[in-house]
């Protein structure tokens, strides 16, 4: 696309250079630039684009998107007085509004974004055709996948990924949508058909500050809904499907202009789960929608998982599929990496890996297990560094409550001391009696293990599918399914020739 026609509908300050020129993609990382991009030198929070101009321009670029003229540079400058506003609506008209396309589905909240989005996907797979996913475990492309570096990528990776799709022959795409994206504006002329709102509760205030500010943040999506006048209709309105059952979904209600459907356990709401019955294979409730009442049974475990259930039946209704048909969809669904995923062994034991890394997750989890279990709860925990310290204490206090042993141990510390982590949780803690502290993960799910019987249930949380821990000077490969796999196979063997 000639650079004539892409800022042809763009407002900016000036062109310094050839309009003539070829523009082969956009890019806003220097690291990442390919011959002919025009480079996106935005002002972040921590660092300032400018600055990496000239290694764009040595990688290729034809052409910089500033808000500076700087009159040594030999390429083509685009200079406008807000980049990062500037940005989106630049990648929105060199993928020529892919989200146009598509039928989106956008999910924010604290909890559940992941399995919501693997459902929805399964959902709008049987009914619209081939649906691609942009979250936290990875992007879905067509017939292609690629492990995620973010829930939510750049507003330019997005509209790229968005094309894509469209390229490869998908008819919708689901997407996480993080608080931390929709304040810094990296869904930018996404146009979404149906925004989806799944709970709001402890997290991420070293960023907002106040639940005041994470909630805003949050409800950005639902005010955004419908705003774009491009989309053509297809074939259903625009949505807000909203957890009632959330304190916090009256903000989203008022935020959204849309059509809103909600879904709940507790309080009224137009889809309604009821009479739930759990067990270590799956859970059975019954599904009200429009005074219709039909038997629903998913694969999934754990009352919360039926909230995440709701959210896509809510998705697949809106699209005039009866109740009968979404509950025998709905029950076709498997599983989702490292969402109280069990990790499977010789030796009997209830093992399962889980990403939760909040109080409210780590609750609804351990609540869950309580549920099911015959014998004792073993906890495998710690928490990210660099992150909002407040949750520490509060993981702790949820541990206790809900397990027999807790055994604390390092998460991601990043650039802290894994130690002084450990230190921070450990507050939260009333007794002693039925802590340990082994700040080695390996080590810590060893004892987890050495510790379990047929009878107990293991829960190893905080990182999920992931496979790495991030230290201050390193990564390392990690991934707590294949450690707590291993250590049961050494064990199973030590058995065998005893």
């Amino acid at each position: 696309m000639k650079l004539k026609k892409l800022f042809k509908e763009i407002p900016v300050k000036q062109i310094k250079g050839s309009k003539e020129i070829e523009i082969t993609g956009i890019c806003a990382n220097s690291k990442l630039v390919a011959p002919g991009n025009l480079f996106i030198a935005k002002r972040g929070f921590l660092d300032d684009g400018n600055r990496y101009v000239p290694e764009a321009i040595a990688a290729g670029a034809s052409a910089i998107l500033t808000d500076m003229v700087d009159p040594s540079l030999k390429v083509t400058q685009v200079i406008c007085a807000d980049v990062s506003g500037t940005e989106g609506l630049v990648a929105a008209h060199y993928h020529q509004f892919a989200s146009d396309d598509l039928y989106m589905v956008g999910i924010t909240g604290t909890n559940g974004k992941t399995t919501t989005s693997f459902i929805i996907k399964h959902v709008l797979d049987q009914i619209r055709g081939p649906c691609g996913l942009i979250g936290t475990i990875e992007y879905i492309i067509g017939e292609h996948r690629y492990q995620a570096t973010r829930t939510t990528p750049d507003v330019t990776s997005n509209h790229k990924m968005l094309r894509e799709m469209v390229q490869q022959g998908c008819r919708s795409a689901v997407m996480e949508v993080t608080s931390h994206a929709l304040d810094q504006g990296r869904v930018a002329h996404i146009d979404f058909d149906v925004a989806i709102f799944t709970n709001l509760t402890l997290d991420h205030l070293d960023y907002h500050q106040t639940m005041e500010n994470y909630c805003a943040a949050k409800a950005k999506l639902f005010s955004s809904l419908g705003t774009s006048k491009r989309k053509k209709k297809m074939g259903s309105p625009k949505v807000a499907i909203i957890n009632a059952d959330s304190p916090w979904h009256v903000y989203m209600k008022k935020a959204s202009h849309q059509k809103i459907l909600t879904y709940s356990i507790e309080n009224q709401s137009d889809l309604k789960a009821s009479a739930i019955r759990l067990s270590s294979k799956g859970t059975e409730f019954d599904l009200t929608y429009k005074n219709q009442t039909v038997p629903c049974a998913i694969a999934l475990i754990g009352r919360f998982n039926v909230y995440n259930c709701l959210a896509g039946i809510a998705v697949g209704l809106i699209n005039g599929v009866s109740l009968e048909e979404m509950a025998a969809i709905i029950s076709t669904f498997g599983s989702v990496a490292g969402r109280l995923e069990p990790v499977e062994n010789s030796l009997g034991l209830k093992i399962y890996v889980d990403y939760a890394h909040s109080d409210d997750a780590l609750t609804n989890i351990l609540e869950c297990l309580n549920e099911l279990k015959t014998g004792r709860i073993i906890t495998v925990f710690g928490c990210g560094g660099d992150r909002d310290k407040s949750k520490r204490v509060k993981m702790a206090q949820a541990a206790e409550e809900y397990s027999d042993i807790c055994i604390v141990t390092s998460d991601n510390p990043r650039s802290e001391d894994p130690t002084a982590i450990c230190r921070d949780i450990l507050k939260g803690f009333k007794s002693k009696e039925k802590i340990e502290i082994e700040v080695d993960r390996q080590t810590a799910i060893k004892r987890a293990i050495d510790h379990a019987t047929p009878d107990d249930i293991v829960l190893i949380a905080g990182k999920g599918h992931e496979t790495y821990q991030i230290f201050a000077h390193k990564v390392i490969e990690f991934d707590d399914r294949k450690v707590a796999a291993k250590f049961c196979e050494s064990k199973a063997l030590l058995i065998e020739h005893v």
